[in-house]
């Protein structure tokens, strides 16, 4: 155990003073990042900032000699190899290459905290030279605070809200898919007094030098119901007739039928009422004589209401001898008007040859 302990401080003795030297050589105070020393006794070097995307992979290099004793890399405080001993803990970083050319480490699937100075530490026969390199990491746009899904009534204030990280920051975008024109070039997006035709679905868009992210809310806007204006309808008795009634509404009408002030059922008998979305449709399957008459449609939502009324006629099919159709009716007949007018007719006929000789 006495030997274990023995080599255990050794080995914790020995970094301790290759910590101190790198120090001394850097001329660092212990404890304050690194940073390039410019007295006449060293050699320090600013290399160009390397800039790359979240996930990359980055390779430090540093140019060595025939002369070095000792080289390290660091980044800010921490060493992150000495030689070819390594003193990072973080498993992304490893050891490339060391030989008299150069000393190359890389990091792998770089984040937003590997960002910063990162200093190469040679030490030669004759004086410390230090290489120093600043590492800037992108990351793509993410939207990390969307708004849900709304469900809004007509005339409300509405607000929506994009926000988004990444680097460069990303400039937000809001739009109506439904519509070429942007809505608001900011993470927030007003929509005073939101009426039926702001419903849809709203894109937003956050876009940097990197990359773009996309996501969409879907708006719903409830308003009352508003009913087509009625069709009156004329059918011959025993046959089949309908009457529909079409409603624009959000959430979708519910509908109610009258005759005259008496409500209509569907279990009625010869009747049914069959609603579909936005239509209603009244079928009578056998019209008779007490069908005729005033029929008012009712639309109903949660916000309000809207009716419609119809009338339903009576038309009797053209004969050799009668036609009528509705209140107007016309009749044809020998006892009608029609009929007198047609006798006329025939004994001018008769007459004209008779006047033609004088």
């Amino acid at each position: 155990m006495r030997t274990m302990s023995l080599r255990g401080n050794s080995v914790s003795s020995s970094k301790s003073t290759l910590l101190l030297c790198l120090r001394m050589l850097l001329l660092v105070p212990a404890g304050l990042p690194v940073r390039s020393q410019g007295d006449s006794q060293s050699d320090n070097r600013l290399m160009d900032n390397i800039t790359a995307r979240q996930g990359d992979t980055v390779l430090l290099r540093c140019a060595q000699g025939d002369v070095v004793t000792h080289t390290a890399w660091l980044n800010r405080s921490s060493i992150l190899y000495a030689g070819e001993d390594k003193w990072s803990v973080d498993p992304r970083v490893s050891l490339v290459s060391l030989n008299q050319e150069e000393f190359t480490i890389k990091i792998e699937n770089v984040d937003m905290t590997d960002e910063g100075q990162y200093v190469c530490a040679v030490q030669t026969s004759s004086r410390p030279r230090t290489t120093s390199v600043h590492l800037l990491v992108q990351v793509p746009p993410k939207i990390i605070n969307l708004s849900s899904d709304s469900v809004v009534n007509e005339g409300s204030d509405l607000t929506l809200m994009c926000q988004a990280s990444g680097k460069p920051e990303p400039t937000i975008t809001w739009k109506l898919i439904s519509s070429v024109d942007l809505a608001s070039e900011d993470e927030y997006l007003e929509i005073p007094s939101i009426s039926r035709q702001n419903a849809g679905t709203y894109e937003c868009t956050a876009v940097n030098d990197i990359d773009t992210d996309v996501r969409t809310v879907d708006i719903t806007v409830n308003y009352a119901p508003t009913v087509s204006e009625g069709r009156d309808v004329g059918v011959t008795p025993s046959q089949k007739g309908a009457l529909e009634c079409e409603a624009d509404a959000v959430p979708e009408a519910d509908f109610e039928w009258y005759k005259d002030d008496r409500r209509i059922f569907g279990d009625f008998d010869g009747i049914e009422i069959l609603n579909t979305g936005s239509l209603s449709k009244l079928t009578f399957f056998n019209v008779s004589d007490g069908d005729y008459g005033n029929y008012t449609c009712v639309a109903i939502n949660k916000l309000g209401s809207s009716n419609t009324s119809f009338l339903l006629y009576g038309v009797i099919e053209s004969t050799s001898s009668t036609l009528l159709q509705g209140p107007r009716a016309v009749q044809d007949g020998s006892g009608g008007p029609t009929g007198a007018h047609s006798h006329t007719c025939l004994l001018f006929i008769a007459v004209l040859p008779f006047l033609l000789r004088f």
